[in-house]
């Protein structure tokens, strides 16, 4: 079977590393996971980047698992918002595309949780339909052996992002099958009132964060975060965070540019 590098970072308790892809296209997927031996996971996102759940995301996973044992986990955020939001269909295309995990954003309820741990798990224990003869392909694997490992392997992932999210907190946090909860320390602020971070959170922000990180070890779970740098990064990984997003693939082109520009014109 293929590795799972973010799920055996959990395993040995040490931070996993990600980055975060906006930008359509299975090349520019493929070359943010070749980057560095350092990284664990590869979102690829559905909600605010460019790419679409069909075709485009599948595409994507299967460039980053072409990789080979080495590769990063491929995770997909899928698009849906809100308490209301239908998310079954679009964590089905997520999963049948070969993704090991999701991220279901704004996450607010228990009942909300159950419902995604539902959809990204086969029965017993879930309602997900089996029958996509990709995913086991993408994994490395027959049909059967995809169907008697992927409950087990598939990341559950909801961010917490609202204040109704922060809320219940404890609530979500205890429902069996989530695997961690996601901080979205963006939409976090402005839904308490606050400017966005400019890098960093406003210190009442800051108080809301560090309590959901207890709340999640608290309940045995892994608590992820958004960063934009890797100073960031290497701050919320010494406080304890699980799985830290250290860049953003346009961020991190357009950034490489300006700074060469910026030297070639004598700034």
């Amino acid at each position: 079977m293929t590795a799972h590098a973010l799920l055996n970072a959990f395993k040995a308790d040490k931070p996993a590393f990600g980055v975060w892809c906006m930008l359509p296209g299975a090349f520019s997927a493929r070359l943010a996971a070749q980057s560095s031996p350092h990284l664990s996971w590869v979102v690829i996102d559905c909600e605010h980047g460019m790419t679409p759940l069909q075709p485009g995301a599948a595409e994507s996973i299967q460039a980053i698992a072409g990789i080979g044992p080495s590769a990063p986990s491929p995770l997909v955020r899928i698009p849906a918002t809100g308490a209301t939001t239908g998310t079954g269909w679009q964590i089905k295309y997520a999963l049948d595309a070969g993704a090991r995990g999701v991220i279901v954003p704004m996450v607010g309820t228990a009942e909300k949780a159950k419902e995604v741990v539902a959809d990204c798990r086969f029965p017993p224990v879930g309602r997900r339909g089996f029958g996509s003869p990709i995913c086991p392909i993408i994994w490395g694997v027959d049909a059967m052996q995809y169907f008697n490992s992927a409950n087990d392997s598939i990341l559950v992932i909801v961010q917490i992002e609202t204040p109704e999210g922060v809320a219940n907190a404890e609530a979500i946090a205890a429902v069996s099958g989530i695997d961690v909860l996601f901080i979205g320390p963006y939409d976090l602020s402005l839904s308490l009132g606050y400017h966005p971070p400019s890098p960093d959170p406003h210190d009442e922000v800051e108080q809301v964060i560090k309590k959901l990180l207890k709340v999640a070890h608290s309940a045995g779970k892994k608590c992820g975060i958004f960063c934009t740098s890797g100073e960031q990064a290497a701050q919320r990984a010494a406080q304890g965070f699980d799985m830290i997003n250290v860049s953003v693939d346009y961020q991190a082109m357009t950034n490489d540019l300006s700074n060469k520009l910026a030297i070639a014109a004598g700034q």
